[in-house]
């Protein structure tokens, strides 16, 4: 109970969310086209999860070791607006994103699933990693989700924040009443 009452203190102080992409917005697998472009699939809750925490007025971005097309387009399509792909060095990108956005590292949220994640996660508020994350990410977290990764695990993640934040009942108004 006490640690789920922390996550909430950490996850109220949040205006920027960032996140890997393999492995968190999407499932982890990998196709290969022969254009030598990457195929990948996204889940609808996650995408529309981040319109709500935009709408809120909190950012969102993508550090991701991979280059894909098909990343650069789902964030232009969601409104993701720091997109830093192909990186080596995720800690200088996680730096310079927030320099950008105009954020500190107690306001920042990251969500990882593999052990390259693990440097941005304890610089963060809140570190969060995916239910099926390696054990070295998943104890590097504050919150592990209940849904894997590509599978709804950002959506939850968001949530949690705009709850804690006391957002979340204003938002889901256009959808209930």
């Amino acid at each position: 109970m006490h640690e789920m009452i922390e996550t909430e203190r950490r996850a109220a102080r949040v205006k920027l969310l960032l996140m890997d992409c393999d492995g968190v917005l999407t499932d982890g697998r990998i196709t290969l086209l022969a254009d030598g472009d990457e195929q990948k699939s996204f889940h609808t809750r996650d995408g529309h999860g981040l319109v709500l925490l935009h709408r809120a007025g909190l950012h969102s971005g993508i550090i991701s070791g991979r280059t894909s097309l098909a990343v650069e387009r789902r964030a232009r399509d969601l409104g993701i607006t720091h997109v830093r792909q192909g990186t080596w060095n995720k800690t200088k990108d996680f730096d310079e994103v927030l320099v950008v956005a105009g954020v500190e590292e107690t306001e920042v949220a990251f969500i990882g699933d593999d052990v390259t994640d693990v440097p941005l996660m304890r610089r963060a508020v809140l570190a969060v990693a995916v239910a099926d994350a390696t054990d070295e990410t998943r104890a590097a977290a504050h919150y592990i989700t209940q849904l894997r990764g590509g599978f709804g695990a950002v959506r939850e993640t968001i949530e949690l924040i705009l709850k804690a934040q006391g957002r979340w009942a204003e938002l889901m108004r256009r959808y209930t009443e």
